[in-house]
């Protein structure tokens, strides 16, 4: 039975982050509450793309109408509080929670969720718009968790300006079971295929259409995720959607390669580096059996708890207070080693993530970054260029200058991002 949403107040306030690091490892002061819902539903698989349907991924589970922003100046006033350029807002906007079925990294069911901002007026078929968020430690640090600030505003700045706004909370994180997958591509992958074809099958609730065509973005880690949805979404994994546009901000594209010589040498901010270090053992372990027992790659005492503090139930504050403030400090040898030198499931693990960029888009694409950035390295995004280059794609790439959130670079490439590629979008409309 449909369930129709009550409009949710407008104006809605967010509360924001205590402090902000690591690709948007938001490191908050506590965990935000979880958002009230105004009202929801269940779905079934109607509305679902046919390959879709037979396998279950993407199908509709629930829905819920977290907050509408209904006039334009509502999203103005909401995008202004949050940092981000309101310039493009022609429209108010409903946010929704999505959530649907997908598969986990090993291909076994599951759930994941997701937000989808849909302007409040303008065309009947939207063009869709695929925003991967960056790094979060709680798995409140993702799209539906949050009622403002840094994590939904790239989203609702898609929808006030006409696009269907859709950002997947990845798995493990917003509702979704189980531990966040950080930096498996592939989980990333199919998590956002999933979602978009769980905005299509929800799209009738509101009459309205998606178009087959997406454009495709992301910041950071949420730029390795872009590059392998552009990448599924062109090879045809969906029988709807196709790539339209691709537009990636601040990526660690060259994890193996770029990034984590950067930290390890010490040319990035030391507590960024010490977070990115620990996230990546303790991650990779779950998946690729890195080491048997943390005390062999993390010091005393930190061996005791850094795991507990990747579980999804800790804050950002948690983990910096709960690390050490240099990557020195919180290796062992072996696990420096196993950074630098990557070898077996390690060395195979890191030749997924760092493939993102071996492909040829045939479509418009930019690569967007900013000098000076202190979490991800800018090689990352020459190492980019040079790997499509190599398949013929001459990939401009855009300097956003010396931009700045709450005291970082990085974070500041994600505002000024949104807002230049929802206008290069506009451009390419």
């Amino acid at each position: 039975m449909r369930n129709s949403p009550r409009r949710a107040r407008a104006g809605v306030r967010a509360h924001t982050r205590a402090a902000a690091l690591c690709t948007a490892l938001l490191l908050a002061g506590s965990a935000a509450p979880a958002v009230a819902a105004a009202s929801g539903g269940t779905a079934a698989t109607a509305g679902a793309t046919a390959d879709a349907s037979r396998s279950g991924r993407g199908t509709l589970v629930s829905f819920d109408l977290l907050y509408s922003l209904e006039k334009p100046e509502d999203v103005t006033a909401w995008l202004t509080d949050a940092k981000f350029d309101a310039g493009t807002v022609r429209y108010g906007v409903d946010a929704y929670r999505l959530v649907y079925r997908t598969v986990d990294p090993y291909g076994r069911p599951t759930t994941a969720s997701g937000l989808l901002v849909l302007p409040r007026g303008g065309e009947g078929r939207l063009r869709p718009v695929s925003f991967a968020h960056g790094t979060g430690s709680h798995k409140d640090d993702s799209p539906s968790k949050q009622t403002g600030g840094f994590l939904p505003a790239p989203p609702v700045t898609y929808a006030a300006a006409g696009y269907a706004g859709i950002a997947p909370d990845y798995l493990g994180m917003g509702v979704g079971p189980g531990p966040h997958p950080w930096m498996d591509v592939p989980s990333e992958t199919t998590a956002s295929l999933d979602m978009l074809r769980a905005a299509r099958a929800f799209m009738p609730r509101t009459g309205r259409t998606l178009d087959r065509e997406v454009a495709v973005t992301g910041f950071s880690q949420g730029a390795s995720a872009a590059m392998g949805l552009a990448r599924a979404l062109q090879s045809g994994e969906d029988r709807w959607f196709r790539l339209g546009a691709l537009a990636p901000v601040s990526g660690a594209y060259d994890f193996g390669g770029a990034e984590l010589p950067a930290l390890l040498a010490g040319e990035l901010e030391p507590k960024s580096s010490v977070l990115y270090a620990a996230y990546t053992l303790v991650a990779f372990n779950r998946l690729h059996h890195l080491y048997d027992s943390p005390a062999e790659v993390f010091q005393a005492p930190y061996a005791d708890t850094i795991e507990a503090l990747f579980d999804g139930a800790h804050t950002g504050r948690q983990l910096m207070e709960g690390t050490p403030d240099t990557v020195d400090k919180l290796l062992t040898a072996h696990g420096r080693d196993l950074l630098a030198h990557p070898s077996g499931p390690m060395a195979a693990a890191l030749r997924t993530t760092d493939d993102v960029c071996d492909w040829a888009p045939r479509v418009p694409i930019r690569l967007y970054m900013a000098s000076g950035d202190e979490q991800a390295t800018v090689a990352n995004t020459a190492h980019c260029r040079t790997a499509l280059a190599r398949h013929g794609v001459a990939a401009p790439v855009v300097d956003l200058g010396a931009v700045d959130y709450n005291g970082s670079r990085h974070l500041g490439s994600n505002v000024r991002g949104t807002a230049a590629i929802v206008r290069w979008l506009d451009e390419l409309r």
